[in-house]
C-alpha cells in the first residue's frame, strides 16, 4: 500500500471526529449526558460538566475511514467491529450510571471486555507463538495458552488505557503516541493492514485532542477510553505481534509502555492494601505528578514525553531485530 493511502487515512479519520464531535457534545448537554464536577472525588478535576459523547465520534471515524480504505469485510474486521460494538455499549452504561454520580458494577464490564477479546480471537488474529533464537525455528504455543494470552493482552490494554483516562488529554495522548509508534513498527515490517489501523487510530485521537486538551471541552469516557485500549491491542496482535522473536516481544509492550506499568503498580499497590483491584481510584501516575506539584498541563508533558520515549525504544528494538 502507497504511503499516500496512509496520509488519506489520517486526515479523513482526522476531520470526520472533528467535524462529529461538537453536534454529538450538543446532544449530550440536551440528554444530560454529562460528566459532573464532584468535589468528594479526588479524581475529578473538571469544575464544570463536559460532554460524555467524543466515544461516538471516534467509533464512527475510525470504522468509516477503515472501511473506506481497506473497502473489505472479512472475519477480523467483523469481530473489531462487533468487539467494539460491544465495548461501545457497556462503556455507555458505565458513564450514564457516572452522570447519576452511581457507579455501575465492575464485573458486567469485565464480562464484555473479555468477550470482546473472544471474538478477536475466533476471527483468527491470534498470538501463536514466537520465533526462538537459538533454532531460528517458531515455537508454536499450545491452543490453550494462545487463548489465555490473546485473551489477557487484549483485555489487559483494554483496561490500562481506561484507567489511564484520568486527567485532559493523558488517553487521547497516550494512545496517539502508542498507536503512531505501531504505525512505524507495522510498516517496518510490512504489516499493511495493521499500519493502517494504527495510522487511523491516530488521526482520531489527534482530533479528539483539538477537544480534550487542557483544559478539556468533552470526554470520551470509559465508552471511548476502552474502545482505544481495545484497538491498541488488536493493532499489536496484528502486526508487532506477527513473527516475533524473544526480545520483540517487548516492542509492543513498550509502544504501550506508560499505561501498562503505571497500572501494573497500581494493581500490586491495591493487592497489598487489600483493595479491589478494578476500582477507580487517584493512585495513578497522573495523580501522583499532581499530588507532588505539578499543573495539570506539566503532568501530561511529562507522561507524554516518558511515553514517546518508550515508544522510540520501542522502535530502536525492532530496527536491532530487521
Amino acid at each position: 500500500m502507497t504511503y499516500i493511502f496512509y496520509a488519506i487515512a489520517l486526515v479523513m479519520s482526522f476531520l470526520i471526529v472533528y467535524l462529529l464531535i461538537p453536534p454529538f457534545s450538543r446532544l449530550a448537554f440536551k440528554l444530560d449526558f454529562v460528566d459532573k464536577p464532584r468535589k468528594d472525588l479526588e479524581r475529578k478535576l473538571h469544575r464544570e460538566p463536559i460532554p460524555l459523547t467524543a466515544s461516538y465520534a471516534i467509533f464512527i471515524g475510525f470504522f468509516i475511514t477503515y472501511l473506506a480504505i481497506e473497502r473489505e469485510i472479512n472475519w477480523e474486521t467483523g469481530a473489531l467491529f462487533l468487539g467494539g460494538i460491544l465495548l461501545l455499549t457497556i462503556g455507555t452504561i458505565d458513564d450514564w450510571y457516572k452522570t447519576k454520580g452511581k457507579d455501575f458494577p465492575a464485573l458486567p464490564k469485565m464480562i464484555v471486555q473479555v468477550s470482546a477479546a473472544v471474538l478477536v480471537y475466533l476471527s483468527g488474529n491470534v498470538f501463536t507463538g514466537f520465533f526462538n533464537p537459538f533454532s531460528g525455528e517458531y515455537v508454536v504455543l499450545p491452543v490453550i495458552l494462545q487463548f489465555i494470552l490473546t485473551i489477557l493482552w487484549i483485555f489487559g490494554v483494554t483496561t490500562v488505557i481506561n484507567f489511564s483516562d484520568g486527567l485532559d488529554g493523558l488517553a487521547g495522548g497516550l494512545s496517539a503516541i502508542s498507536g503512531m509508534t505501531l504505525f512505524v513498527v507495522a510498516l517496518a515490517m510490512g504489516q499493511s493492514n495493521s499500519a493502517m489501523m494504527a495510522i487511523i487510530l491516530v488521526g482520531v485521537t489527534l482530533a479528539y485532542l483539538r477537544f480534550n486538551k487542557p483544559p478539556a471541552k468533552v470526554f470520551m469516557g470509559d465508552a471511548g477510553a476502552t474502545f482505544l485500549g481495545f484497538l491498541l491491542a488488536v493493532i499489536a496482535l496484528d502486526g508487532a505481534f506477527k513473527q516475533a522473536t524473544i526480545l520483540s516481544l517487548f516492542i509492543p509492550i513498550l509502544a504501550i509502555g506508560v499505561p501498562i506499568f503505571d497500572n501494573i503498580f497500581v494493581v500490586i499497590k491495591r493487592f497489598l492494601q487489600g483493595k479491589a483491584i478494578y476500582q477507580a481510584d487517584a493512585s495513578q501516575a497522573h495523580y501522583r505528578l499532581l499530588r507532588a506539584g505539578l499543573n495539570h498541563k506539566q503532568a501530561l508533558i511529562v507522561l507524554c514525553l516518558v511515553s514517546t520515549c518508550l515508544g522510540l525504544s520501542s522502535i530502536i528494538l525492532m530496527l536491532v531485530q530487521i
